[in-house]
């Protein structure tokens, strides 16, 4: 089966402005940036059930060494109904056009929103 080349998808912080190439923003935390206000944050939704689980998250710490496991844990949880019909939102916002997947994580090359970004076809940046 031939894949049509996705649409951008792209992958930003939380705390930075919009920029008019994001197209439809979604926050995909499961908690609510600290200190952001909704009018700052510019999202157009929030699907917090695709975030992973807070089991994974505490275990992970954000530690890059752990990256590789955490992604393959992360995709093992992206199978989850609830998670799966979430990714299943982000598949068909990405076939309608430009999305940017929000979070208020610091690094962005070991986040979950970059295994997201992979997850719909979004080409891997260096990290």
């Amino acid at each position: 089966m031939v894949r049509e080349a996705a649409t951008e998808v792209r992958v930003r912080r939380a705390y930075d402005p919009p920029e008019a190439a994001d197209g439809h923003r979604v926050l995909v935390d499961r908690l609510w940036p600290r200190g952001l206000s909704k009018e700052r944050a510019h999202v157009d939704e929030w699907l917090k059930s695709v975030a992973p689980s807070a089991a994974l998250r505490e275990w992970y710490g954000h530690d890059p060494a752990k990256f590789g496991e955490f992604a393959d844990r992360y995709r093992a949880e992206l199978a989850d109904p609830a998670r799966a019909e979430a990714l299943a939102r982000l598949r068909t916002l990405s076939a309608r056009g430009p999305l940017t997947l929000v979070t208020a994580t610091k690094d962005l090359g070991h986040a979950h929103s970059r295994v997201l970004a992979r997850e719909l076809g979004a080409a891997p940046e260096a990290d």
